[in-house]
Order: structure tokens, then C-alpha cells, then sequence
């Protein structure tokens, strides 16, 4: 049984009340198109996205962004940086903070209105605020119109990229859309989820019959797997990334490309094994060419303070996943920028 309890808008009517502004959307034509020439191969520069585990407070958030703004302009000449604003966190057990769409209070329950714009308001903010537009993770795909005149890359969870509607929608999304590997680490599942993200399709969507394009920027992210007791199974390691490059060559997917997550279960969470992470891909950069081109980037979890927190207690510290502190982060970034 289902309680109906507020009326939501359509996305059209929450836009013309939250609207983007004309200045702040060509930043992010500008930005899109520097994200895509990442992914294409039409740029040599590596793509960064980098931020908290989940935003769950608007304050400690747009600190950490405009920290990261004036980051780029440091790097901006190797790297594109791109903040993660992830504003609906899955649940492994189904309960528990779901993220500012949800929970636009942590402390309190579901106002997804409210949510919504705070959402809407936090990246229109942040963009503002440091030049940066950001990432989110597709967790509803009904939802996503309601920021998609926002995001620069949208992420398809390991729990996702399975289903059939995120593989769908991935495909009418105008932006970088990266894929993650499923938690079984299957990189087959995660090249048949791009291959139908970048196939055209048509299907029902928020009450219409749509047709798709297909997505040529959809790539993939390997974030590593758990095997059937549990156990972390790292997956950034040369052989296996060597291995995910040949399967894209037998695919015939566009624009080969490979994110690799530095977090969750290549490290096990423990937030400064993404330095070492970082290093070893890197290294590998340099030593082999094929390597390199298909190793586009890095995903790391980052936030102001270093770990994580119960409640939220400790300004700009993790209420979810434990993520790496600031100066960790940005030593972090100018050494890839080095190695670029």
C-alpha cells in the first residue's frame, strides 16, 4: 500500500521557480565540452572528480568546492576538476540517510521537495561560487531531470548498472555518464551496460513514450568488487585494467576510456589508501602507452576533514563513507597534475 503525501512538480515547473542562470549555463556548456574531450581523446588532460562521500550540508560543501576552484586554476592546464556534489546515497540495507534529494536535513526525515531545492540551490551556488560545475550519481533515473541542467557527469552506481532503466535514461543524458562496475566486479556486465547506454532507444519515461540518440561519452568506472564472503577485490591493478582495455577493443563501444574510483572497494574505505592507489595508476601511465590512453581519470572521496563522523558533529567530515582530508587532497592533485 501507498500513502500518497505531497504532490512533487514536474521538473519544468521547478526549474522555472529554481532556474539557472544564462551566465552560470555557459560555464557549463564550456565545462561540458572540457569533460567530453577528456573522454573522446580529444584532450591529453585527466579527468578529477573529487569531493565528498555524500553532501549533506550545504556550508562545508561550497567551502570545499571554492577550495577546489581555486585548485583548478592551478592545474586547469593538466587536469579537469570536477567536485562531486552527491546528493543520493545508496543504502545497502535500504535505511539510513539517503541524501540531501531525500533528507535536506540529516537530522530529520524525507522532504524531497524541500529537497530539491536545496539541491538545485547548493549547485547553482557552487558553480557561483568556484567556476565548477559537478557530478552527481544517477541513483533514480525519474529523478534526474530535476538537476540535469546542472551536472557536467553523472555516475551509475555498482547496485545500478544492472538495471534496465539506468541503462535507458544513461542513454538520453547529454552529458559524460560514467558506469560503474557491478559489486561482483563482472567488467562484461559493466561493457554491455555502456553498450547500451550508447545505443539509441525508446522506451517509457516520467509518463512519455522518448526516443533516445544513445550516449556516446558513456565510459566506464572501476571501482573494485566483493566477492561472495564479503571480501574488498581490487580491480585498478595494470593486468586488470590491461584486460577491461581488450574487452572494449572486442566490443566496438566509442571512446574507450576508464575511470578509476580510488575508494570503496579498490581501497576497502580506508580513505588514504587512495594516495597509494593514485600513485600505482599513475605509474602505469608512464609505463605503458596503452595503459595511458584508456586511463582517463580518478574518482576520490575527499572532504574537508579527514574520516568520517556518526552525527554530524565535526564541520566538513564525512556522515558516510570515511573520505581524505584537504591538504591530503590537494597535494594529492598537484602530484597526478605532475604526472600528467
Amino acid at each position: 500500500m501507498f500513502e500518497k503525501q505531497i504532490k512533487i512538480p514536474e521538473p519544468e515547473e521547478i526549474k522555472a521557480a529554481s532556474p539557472m542562470p544564462a551566465a552560470l549555463a555557459k560555464i557549463k556548456e564550456e565545462r561540458d565540452r572540457l569533460v567530453a574531450d577528456v573522454i573522446t581523446g580529444a584532450s591529453d588532460k585527466m579527468l578529477i572528480i573529487v569531493g565528498p562521500c555524500s553532501a549533506h550540508a550545504e556550508d562545508p560543501v561550497l567551502d570545499y568546492v571554492e577550495r577546489l576552484g581555486k585548485l583548478n586554476d592551478e592545474v586547469k592546464d593538466k587536469l579537469v576538476l570536477v567536485p562531486r556534489i552527491y546528493t543520493n546515497k545508496p543504502r545497502t540495507k535500504g535505511v539510513g540517510y539517503k541524501g540531501m534529494f531525500s533528507q535536506p536535513d540529516p537530522k530529520k526525515g524525507e522532504d524531497i521537495l524541500k529537497g530539491i531545492y536545496a539541491i538545485r540551490d547548493l549547485n547553482i551556488r557552487a558553480i557561483s561560487n568556484s567556476g565548477l560545475t559537478a557530478a552527481d550519481e544517477m541513483l533514480y533515473p525519474e529523478n534526474y531531470n530535476y538537476v540535469d541542467d546542472l551536472l557536467s557527469y553523472v555516475a551509475v552506481g555498482a547496485r545500478s548498472c544492472e538495471n534496465q532503466l539506468h541503462r535507458l535514461v544513461s542513454s538520453g543524458v547529454d552529458v559524460a555518464v560514467g558506469v560503474k562496475n557491478p559489486m561482483g566486479g563482472s567488467v562484461t556486465v559493466m561493457l554491455n551496460s555502456i553498450y547500451a547506454a550508447q545505443s539509441g532507444q525508446i522506451f517509457k519515461f516520467n509518463g512519455w513514450q522518448v526516443k533516445t540518440n544513445g550516449n556516446p561519452l558513456a565510459h566506464g568506472i572501476l571501482r573494485g568488487a566483493v566477492d561472495a564472503y564479503g571480501n574488498d577485490i581490487p580491480n585498478f591493478h595494470y593486468e586488470t585494467v590491461m584486460q577491461t582495455a581488450d574487452g572494449y577493443a572486442k566490443s566496438g563501444l566509442k571512446n574507450p576510456a576508464v575511470i578509476i574510483d580510488a575508494n570503496h572497494s579498490n581501497s576497502g574505505k580506508q580513505c588514504r589508501q587512495q594516495i597509494r592507489i593514485c600513485e600505482e595508476v599513475m605509474q602505469n601511465r608512464l609505463y605503458d602507452g596503452d595503459f595511458k590512453k584508456i586511463v582517463k581519470g580518478f574518482m576520490i572521496e575527499s572532504f574537508i576533514e579527514e574520516g568520517n563522523q556518526k552525527d554530524d558533529i565535526v564541520y566538513g567530515k564525512s556522515i558516510t563513507d570515511p573520505c581524505l582530508g584537504w591538504e591530503d587532497t590537494r597535494r594529492l592533485i598537484l602530484d597526478i597534475a605532475a604526472k600528467v
